[in-house]
């Protein structure tokens, strides 16, 4: 995977508005893909842990949090907003996958001035943990109640794309459980599996996009799980970040910029060692300063011919020297003695015969060739080397280079589509 900068998610979200919808992880994908927006720096503990904070990289809060009170339970409202010159990025916390407050979200959005070209959304861990016996088999009506929702009001243009939810760690002590223990909190990692796959699937019957986040991250709780074992760190988050604009990008058919991967210095941070060294991941270093270093500078491409290259020429025969001219003799023809006895004739007169008929060893009038004749070539002997003329080769297009979001493809084809918008939506 790519590792995109802050220029290029700037380039690649350009005039889009981008909404997401989910729990306190999903608050921090929104966090993280803002301060993304901006710069290159990880977001700190302290911005991990906020909730409900009046503003955070220059974005405002809309509704609920401090604006009202604050508590963990299920109607906890938060709704953040970040708006440049050209992005617009918007959250709303959910506890329930679908609902009345959900309906009315997406009221407001299809109302909006703005339709929004990405929904980033997930619902599951409040909904199998907060609403009492019956919370699994209400949690799978309602996920065929939204998608048949959004089926039915989302247009062409905008790109739905389901998160899956992460994985959980062995103990959880995270504030939205209910503070009474209850006997099925240890089996809640195995139900978050079983949920991931019925939202999943129904999802996809939809035609709605899946991204997989608890098979990405099923091997990261070791070194990236909070201590909850519910959130995540820094370097999750941005890895994370990465793979929805990965997805992104893949679903507009734009082409990323041709780097090497640096998803092991997204996962185990900037301290560690070069690439190609061990293979196990140590616990990370925890450090005062969170900026993240931009990744060194590009190793020169190797330049490939355009044109295949001539083949080796096979080595010339020596050239043979040049013979001298024969020599030639003339010689008149000597007068015949005719013998009737000896000669073949074809009358018997004496002074009538043919020469068709007459045998002779005496020479004729002819040239002849002073000594032996040298061998014969095979070929033709050539009188002068000819050196061969150059190969030009024409007709090939000019080689131009290819920009870090120019399109090299077809859009892969999804069931919606965002287009592109030459002016400026949002001010």
């Amino acid at each position: 995977m790519v590792h995109l900068r802050a220029s290029e998610v700037r380039q690649l979200l350009h005039n889009k508005f981008v909404v997401i919808l989910g729990d306190s992880v999903h608050r921090a994908v929104y966090k993280d893909l803002v301060l993304l927006l901006q710069k290159d720096c990880l977001l700190t503990p302290s911005q991990l842990k906020a909730k409900g904070e009046e503003s955070f990289e220059q974005d405002i809060l809309l509704e609920g949090g401090q604006l009202g009170p604050m508590h963990n339970g299920i109607e906890y409202r938060e709704v953040r907003q970040f708006c440049s010159g050209h992005h617009l990025v918007r959250f709303y916390f959910l506890t329930r996958v679908y609902s009345d407050y959900l309906k009315a979200i997406l009221q407001q959005l299809q109302s909006g001035e703005h339709f929004p070209d990405v929904i980033i959304m997930n619902s599951c861990l409040w909904d199998i943990s907060r609403y009492g016996e019956h919370s699994w088999s209400s949690y799978l009506e309602n996920l065929t109640r939204l998608f048949g929702h959004l089926g039915q009001m989302l247009p062409e243009s905008c790109l739905m794309v389901w998160n899956t939810a992460m994985p959980l760690g062995d103990k959880l002590s995270a504030g939205f459980l209910p503070p009474e223990p209850q006997p099925w909190t240890n089996a809640l990692k195995f139900r978050v599996v079983e949920a991931n796959f019925y939202s999943s699937v129904e999802a996809k019957n939809h035609g709605f996009d899946v991204l997989d986040l608890h098979f990405h991250f099923r091997r990261a709780q070791q070194h990236h799980l909070q201590r909850d074992g519910v959130h995540w760190d820094e370097y999750a988050h941005r890895q994370l970040s990465q793979l929805l604009l990965a997805h992104v990008a893949d679903a507009w058919g734009v082409e990323l910029p041709q780097r090497d991967p640096v998803g092991r210095w997204i996962k185990d941070g900037p301290a560690r060692g070069e690439r190609g060294q061990g293979a196990e991941r140590q616990p990370l270093a925890r450090r005062g300063q969170r900026t993240l270093s931009l990744p060194g500078p590009l190793p020169p491409r190797t330049c490939y011919p355009l044109l295949p290259l001539p083949s080796p020429r096979p080595p010339l025969l020596p050239l043979l020297p040049r013979q001298p001219p024969p020599i030639r003799f003339h010689q008149p023809m000597p007068q015949f003695l005719l013998c009737p006895q000896d000669a073949c004739l074809s009358s018997d007169r004496p002074d009538q015969f043919s020469l068709s008929h007459f045998h002779s060893d005496g020479p004729f009038e002819t040239d002849f060739m002073l000594g032996p004749q040298p061998p014969v070539p095979p070929f033709p002997t050539p009188r002068y080397h000819r050196q061969r003329a150059p190969v030009v080769h024409r007709g090939f297009p000019q080689y131009s280079p290819r920009g870090p979001y120019g399109p090299w493809r077809q859009p892969r084809p999804f069931r919606r589509r965002a287009p592109a918008h030459p002016k400026p939506r949002f001010q």
